[in-house]
């Protein structure tokens, strides 16, 4: 590294880190709960930090709201009433509201900054903030969903790591206030970390799943530059093999049906983990 180079990095775990080099710093503040940074890079262009960790970059972003988002919307017959629990960004919401059946899309987010950012550095990603069909809250997601009843046909939990404000998100109550925010055949998808170096919270989450739903499943798919690049989502829902319906398929850059229904092909050693 030369000596006016400047790099950010993220301690995946003791033992793993990932930098890069960075052009220029666009924007650091401490927000009411937890540490923002944006920053350009010549490798993945704007990049987000959340308390030192990776959010979201432009040049890979698409992978995790593609297969966040287009699983569980594809799997559901109708799903017109979608909430976003996290993903202040906004990339989830693009993803979403590209199913014309969906009627409305609820973004909470407890950190308003994180959108603003998003509105300001990632347009990509922001584009569909503003469409009729979104409504964008900030408040505590945990208290919406714990207050709701069989009101959204799909739930996507879009959260940062299991720590501080995000904490709860991965806690039993909240997988089950997810079943009864739920309409009839409802489907509940929650970011699961990675099976590698994040084994025993997608376990975590997707036990307690198991517990609040008939049924759970796991899926996974790549992620670049979160932890180990291998991530999962684990899914709570009523049964069934969650297969792609039959309809047309969103236009994205990695998801389609066959990547869909391949993603529940687990390896080996995810399954021990499960187990």
């Amino acid at each position: 590294m030369k000596r006016d180079e400047l790099w950010v990095d993220e301690e995946q775990t003791e033992d793993l880190r990932l930098g890069l080099r960075v052009k220029s710093v666009l924007l650091r503040e401490r927000t009411a709960y937890q540490d923002l940074l944006v920053v350009d890079t010549d490798a993945f262009g704007h990049v987000m930090f959340l308390d030192g960790c990776f959010m979201v970059t432009e040049k890979d972003e698409f992978f995790y709201h593609e297969m966040l988002a287009h699983v569980p919307l594809m799997a559901h017959p109708d799903p017109r009433q979608v909430l976003i629990v996290g993903g202040g960004d906004g990339g989830t919401l693009r993803e979403v509201l590209k199913h014309p059946e969906v009627e409305q899309a609820v973004l909470c987010d407890i950190d308003q900054r994180v959108t603003e950012a998003a509105r300001a550095f990632f347009p990509t990603l922001s584009v569909s903030l503003d469409d009729p069909r979104a409504t964008i809250m900030h408040q505590d997601a945990i208290d919406l969903v714990a207050k709701a009843s069989a009101k959204w046909d799909v739930i996507l939990v879009d959260s940062t790591d299991p720590v501080g404000a995000a904490e709860g998100l991965f806690s039993k109550p909240f997988l089950r206030d997810l079943k009864r925010a739920l309409a009839p055949g409802g489907i509940a998808v929650c970011q699961a970390e990675s099976p590698l170096v994040n084994a025993d919270v997608m376990r975590r989450t997707y036990l307690g799943l198991k517990e609040a739903f008939p049924k759970a499943s796991l899926y996974t798919g790549p992620a670049p530059t979160y932890p180990s690049g291998y991530w999962s989502y684990a899914v709570g829902h009523e049964g069934g093999d969650l297969l792609p319906q039959l309809r047309p398929q969103p236009l994205g850059r990695y998801y389609t049906k066959a990547v869909h229904a391949a993603a529940f092909a687990l390896p080996p050693f995810v399954q021990e983990l499960l187990r």
